[in-house]
């Protein structure tokens, strides 16, 4: 697939903690797509122009089934063909099976949900000012919020707290290796699995309640796709607002002009939001296809059966699209960020990230003015080896 004596690059896996591997800067100025090394001779292209990033992840010719092969997955050995996986589908089962999904995360449906994020916010923010300082605000804060929220919409026990975020850690951490991931989704597997059926016997008022009686007793779904279906909303609906929120306040501490700005105005909260979104990129590892034909890309060929890597966080910081893209600016109108995806894989619960994000960033710094980093610096506690950038602690005292 690479025709040249020496190997490509190494796709980037570990990250400054808020800014993207520096070599992403080079290659979007540079080519428009670029050879990478995953593993072995598997050399997928890298996308790293929002143009291009955007014309692969619309276009049907570019599949998502993982187990598809040549496929550029993080690891060498072929995933298992899992039920409900809606990242690693296509059309028609992408479709049949996310639409059972999409009342639930319509943004009607979660500016509903506002007044309860309101809520959850100001109980942790007790909570939190009533812990010894240095505090640590992901434990606290911004790691409970987004599972309290998730938790909730779904139906599942917050009492297994502990348990849901060591599994979906489990399975979001790349570096240990397949056995462990696969591990990790086939614990949350079985737990969703037996909640299931409970909730079929006991329905109330949530979403895997809504599954268990209308889909899967419809024959719309099976309980195994069910149960996929919601091991995937639980990792996705709590991860990457987790990681957001740490990276927000960190952010935004370090640059104090625009944390003055954002206090002054309120109206600017949705657009800072956007730009939190842009700048950080949490989902830092790719978006990951395989040509099923060849396409045309930037000029360059796909050929069928070549595997693509779309780079969220360098068309995130896309000169063409953005000036001074490295820059933090709130007032910049950065409505065409890709940090949900696009396509028809877009992110489906991106209105509720957006709704946590701008209750909680403007809420957190209202209650505690004087919040401030203690300790080292924030970057001794960023995850190694993990699919969502974060950090896995954050000390602070206010």
């Amino acid at each position: 697939m690479h025709s040249t004596d020496s190997p490509p690059p190494p796709l980037p896996r570990q990250r400054p903690l808020l800014d993207p591997a520096a070599e992403y800067g080079q290659w979007v100025q540079e080519r428009p797509l670029t050879r990478i090394s995953l593993w072995g001779d598997n050399h997928p292209w890298l996308v790293t122009r929002q143009e291009d990033a955007r014309a692969v992840l619309s276009d049907p010719r570019f599949s998502s089934e993982n187990v598809r092969p040549g496929f550029p997955g993080l690891q060498p050995t072929t995933p298992p063909r899992t039920p409900g996986q809606l990242f690693a589908m296509d059309p028609p089962d992408h479709t049949r099976l996310r639409r059972m999904l999409i009342p639930e995360f319509s943004f009607r449906r979660v500016e509903e949900l506002r007044p309860a994020i309101r809520h959850i916010t100001e109980e942790l923010l007790d909570g939190l000012v009533k812990q010894q300082q240095p505090a640590d605000l992901v434990e606290h804060f911004t790691l409970p919020l987004p599972l309290l929220v998730i938790c909730e919409l779904l139906g599942v026990p917050y009492a297994d707290r502990e348990f849901i975020h060591r599994q979906a850690a489990a399975f979001a951490t790349v570096s240990a290796g397949p056995e462990a991931m696969r591990a990790g989704w086939a614990a949350l597997f079985g737990y969703l699995q037996e909640l299931l059926a409970a909730k079929s016997r006991e329905p109330g008022d949530d979403l895997m309640s809504k599954l268990a009686t209308e889909r899967v007793a419809s024959g719309e779904a099976t309980p195994a796709e069910a149960a996929g279906l919601l091991v995937q909303t639980l990792i996705a609906g709590h991860e990457t607002t987790a990681s957001m929120l740490s990276l927000g306040v960190v952010a935004l501490l370090r640059h104090p002009e625009q944390l003055a700005a954002l206090r002054a105005d309120e109206d600017l909260v949705p657009g800072a939001v956007e730009e939190l979104l842009r700048y950080l990129t949490v989902v830092h590892i790719g978006l990951r296809r395989i040509a099923t034909e060849d396409v045309e890309v930037g000029g360059v060929t796909v050929r069928a059966g070549e595997g693509v890597v779309v780079a969220l966080q360098a068309a995130n910081r896309d000169p063409a699209v953005f000036a001074d893209p490295d820059a933090l600016d709130l007032t910049r109108d950065a409505g065409q960020h890709l940090a949900f995806g696009h396509g028809l894989h877009h992110c489906l619960g991106q209105s509720l990230a957006r709704a946590e994000l701008q209750v909680a960033l403007p809420m957190l710094f209202h209650r505690l003015p004087g919040l401030r980093l203690t300790g080292s610096a924030a970057e001794e506690y960023a995850f190694e080896g993990r699919a969502v950038h974060g950090v896995r602690e954050l000390p602070v005292a206010w």
